[in-house]
């Protein structure tokens, strides 16, 4: 599938972006976007696949991650849900395609994205949210949760390290990992798009420290009491909710979307933690293009809408 890459200027930095498929192909375009805040596209690689229905698939770091602008020198306070709506408003007017479009958001993107359709942009075809949290509140909760049934001496690790303040600390790291092999990824060894993703968050960490914190259940950072719970109901397009059994995205997590957003419908992939995209790779594939076949045509979405 031909693909080409370029960079978006964005305020005085340069957001990257790579198109695959045709953008004046039939369907609408299909904008993906990444986790963290702090991940990068490598390991949402395969929703790429989807340009094999005619849909072109845009991927692209946002600010601060991959080959996108880095700042770690960036007040912590630089780093906010407005910066990167702002930024990804800014890729749609520079593609071209903001008057027709559809998002697909995982994890933080699922968030980034839901955000996104709260405020009704016209452009706006179809939402798929990804393994996300409504709220932080709940996220927390159920991390704490999940962490609580890891091995004891896997908790007394954790516990350590995270006491002394020293989560950089190797060990550390590999106790994170008896999480993350049950509730981020079950694939191990993990793909190489998705060891790229991790190892470019260990590369740099500004985003990920500054928003989340040092691991997916330590979340200290400014994104720790974030919730769109309230506004889901302005949400005006058909939108798909995806994730996985074994997800760090629990049930309880993503339920205040399937109970709010007017028009959703849910799949949970059985043999899936927070990656369906890379665990369950076909079936994932299958589900989203029939979702977004299904949106295609869509009028503008105030038709017949209170705005």
């Amino acid at each position: 599938m031909p693909s080409s890459e370029g960079f978006a200027d964005f305020r005085a930095w340069k957001t990257w972006y790579r198109v695959t498929g045709d953008l004046a192909a039939g369907k609408t375009p299909l904008v993906v976007l990444h986790g963290g805040p702090g991940c990068t596209h490598d390991y949402v690689d395969s929703f790429g696949d989807l340009a094999g229905t005619g849909r072109a698939v845009i991927h692209y770091d946002q600010l601060g991650n991959g080959s996108s602008t880095h700042l770690r020198d960036a007040d912590p306070g630089f780093w906010t849900v407005d910066l990167f709506l702002a930024e990804l408003d800014n890729l749609l007017a520079h593609l071209g395609i903001s008057g027709n479009y559809s998002v697909l958001g995982q994890s933080w993107g699922g968030m980034l994205g839901a955000e996104h359709a709260v405020r009704r942009p016209k452009g706006l075809r179809a939402l798929v949210i990804a393994d996300s949290p409504a709220s932080m509140e709940l996220w927390l909760s159920e991390a704490n949760r999940l962490r609580a049934e890891l091995p004891p001496e896997v908790q007394a690790e954790l516990l350590k390290y995270e006491a002394a303040g020293k989560t950089d600390d190797p060990a550390y790291q590999r106790a994170v990992d008896v999480f993350n092999a049950r509730h981020v990824c079950r694939v191990v060894p993990n793909p190489p798009e998705v060891t790229r993703t991790f190892d470019a968050i260990a590369e740099d960490p500004t985003v990920y420290h500054t928003m989340n914190g040092p691991s997916e259940f330590h979340v200290i950072g400014t994104m720790k009491r974030w919730t769109i719970i309230d506004r889901l109901d302005r949400i005006a397009v058909p939108v798909l909710l995806i994730s996985g059994h074994h997800d760090e995205a629990t049930v309880a997590c993503v339920q205040p979307f399937a109970d709010h957003i007017p028009d959703v419908r849910w799949t949970i992939f059985k043999d899936s933690s927070h990656m369906p995209h890379v665990e369950e790779r076909a079936a994932c594939m299958q589900v989203v293009g029939d979702f977004l076949d299904s949106t295609e045509g869509q009028s503008d979405q105030s038709k017949g809408r209170d705005q």
